[in-house]
Order: C-alpha cells, then structure tokens, then sequence
C-alpha cells in the first residue's frame, strides 16, 4: 500500500512541475454557436408540436409548442446564462379548432346470431388407480 501512495505522490510532483505535458482539447471552442429547429403538424395523429433553440457562447434562447388533449396550445419561452441561470415563461393559448373525432356507423347484421346454451359437463369418468389406501373414518 505504501508503494501505490509513493508512486501517487511521485506523479503529483512530476505532474506539478510541469514535466508531464498539459492535456489539450483540441474539440474545444470558446465561443460555441448553434441554432435548430422542427415543426411537425400530423394531420392523420393530430399530433402538433414544434421547438427552436439558438446558443451564443454562453447564452441560449429557445421555446418550444405543442398541443394538448383538451386542444390547447402550451407554449414555453426559456433563456439559460451565467448570469441569470435558466428561466422559462409558460403560456397556454386556448384552442385555434375544435377537433371532431369521426365515428363510423354502426354496422347493419342481415341476420341476427343465435347464441346456444353452454355444453353441458359430465362427471370424469371412473379409473382403476395402481395405489390402493384405506380410508379410516
């Protein structure tokens, strides 16, 4: 155990003085930049939604939509910065249509079905047992 903290201490020192090069992140961008967006309105589902979102260096501004089963919109504005770290505005804006649901009618039976009383059930048939016991009573 002494031998593993000897050689931690070891690395520490030699890390420390600079003789183990530092780790570069050649990934790395000072200033990150992005910005996306979607939109997907299913007339088939229903299903409408949509989100967009931008970042500059540290700052991000987004919002993001959809609809809910009562047919009201949510919507949500966000801000994210060092400063004043993540906040969001939420509104629901009432209903744009009235979604109608199409029932088909009934189907028409040409001739009713005849439902028949359950088969009735026996007793299980009697079997010779290889095993004999006596009952005591």
């Amino acid at each position: 155990m002494s031998l593993k903290l000897f050689i931690l201490a070891a690395l520490v020192a030699v890390a420390s003085a600079g003789a183990i090069g530092t780790v570069i992140d050649t990934d790395y961008d000072p200033n990150p930049q992005y910005s996306y967006s979607y939109d997907v309105q299913d007339a088939l589902t229903g299903d409408s939604k949509g989100a967009s979102e931008t970042r500059d260096g540290d700052v991000v501004k987004g919002s993001y939509n959809f609809v809910e089963a009562d047919g009201t919109r949510r919507v949500v504005d966000y801000t994210a910065d060092p400063l004043n770290g993540f906040n969001a505005v939420v509104r629901n804006e009432a209903a744009a249509k009235t979604v109608v649901a199409k029932v088909a009618a009934p189907v028409a039976v040409a001739h009713p079905v005849a439902y028949h009383q359950p088969i009735a059930y026996h007793q299980p048939i009697a079997y010779a047992s290889p095993f004999h016991t006596k009952i005591i009573g």
